[in-house]
């Protein structure tokens, strides 16, 4: 509004110094020249008043003697002149954000912004955490004004309560939780945690704001603690290290044992079934061999014989019979094939 007001301020003065050099005497031409110009500066004073304009990202509320009448899209608009009706601009198009733990800023316009961990913002971020240790959490959070008639008029101070309601949620979020976890595998958990409990807090507060994110920033023990913090975070990973190597052997001899233990298992079960098989097939042939016998020995037994003499000559090379009168050793069965006998002729 001040925009506005000050263009408006020019054109009253100027008037005003143009009606001084006009001033009134006794004559009607200059009494009716300065009715004019009161009117002209009225009409402006009208006009400069009676309207507004909101930008895209903004949306305007219109308050007639502080009360909220209604909200305003970006665009021009009209209200009632001389004051009585008022505008604030809220950007409900835009994402805010609260940073805690440090603070984000540029010195010169048009440049990146620089980060800044230091300043009286460092209490902010220092947090007990379940196992009584000591960390530093830095986070920001990410809103949009959705209900801009909340915003202004429910709570007194909406950024303050969002900054307020978001520190005693991410504390209580991290007190719940051992330190080791907000530092390590926890802080997805956390901040999602956190995003809930707030957005249900400032819904409750009617405060009209929509939490976009929540996000942890930088999580790391304070810089007094540092180094020993490092010495048991190096001796956590070794000892996480050895149990990764050992498992990891354990599982490639387990299943080599147990792959040995069944293949013995197996030979044996195979063992045994062959040797009962094996006796099982003998004793059917010898109760067979017994029947035959039983109805016709003499036949059986000679049968017998010459089926256990064929298995015997069957691996002998040569039959000699040596009589006691006879000087030389006379071949009377040669029982070697004709091929083995030629490959030994010289």
């Amino acid at each position: 509004m001040a925009d506005h007001k000050d263009p408006l301020a020019q054109a009253v003065q100027k008037i005003m110094e143009m009606m001084g050099e006009n001033r009134p005497n006794f004559g009607g031409f200059k009494i009716k020249q300065g009715l004019m110009l009161a009117g002209v500066a009225a009409i402006a004073v009208i006009l400069g008043t009676a309207w507004f304009t909101v930008q895209p990202e903004e949306t305007g509320i219109v308050q007639r003697f502080g009360k909220a009448m209604r909200t305003s899209g970006p665009g021009l608009h009209f209200k009632l002149p001389f004051g009585i009706e008022t505008v604030r601009l809220l950007p409900t198009a835009r994402v805010l954000k609260e940073e805690f733990g440090f603070r984000t800023m540029s010195t010169v316009p048009g440049e990146k912004t620089r980060y800044a961990p230091s300043g009286p913002h460092e209490e902010e971020s220092l947090m007990l955490t379940g196992d009584l240790n000591v960390i530093d959490v830095q986070w920001i959070i990410q809103y949009r004004i959705e209900d801009p008639i909340l915003f202004l008029f429910k709570v007194r101070d909406t950024e303050k309560t969002i900054r307020d309601t978001t520190e005693a949620v991410m504390r209580r979020a991290v007190g719940n939780r051992l330190g080791s976890d907000v530092l390590t595998t926890g802080r997805v958990i956390v901040a999602s945690e956190a995003k809930i409990e707030i957005q249900k807090i400032l819904s409750a507060y009617q405060t009209g704001v929509r939490l976009v994110t929540v996000e942890l920033q930088d999580v790391t023990p304070p810089d007094s603690v540092k180094p020993a913090f490092n010495e048991v975070n190096e001796s956590r990973q070794d000892k996480e290290r050895t149990i990764n190597l050992a498992q990891e052997r354990a599982n490639r001899e387990i299943p080599k044992a147990r792959g040995v233990a069944t293949q013995s298992i197996s030979e044996a079960e195979g063992y045994a079934l062959e040797r009962i098989n094996r006796a099982e097939g003998e004793a059917t042939r010898f109760a067979a061999i017994l029947t035959e016998y039983q109805s016709a020995p003499q036949v059986t037994r000679r049968r017998l014989y010459l089926e256990a003499m064929t298995d015997f000559l069957a691996g002998m090379k040569g039959l000699y019979i040596v009589d006691k009168d006879q000087k030389a050793m006379v071949p009377w069965l040669p029982l070697e094939s004709s091929e083995e006998a030629g490959g030994k002729q010289p």
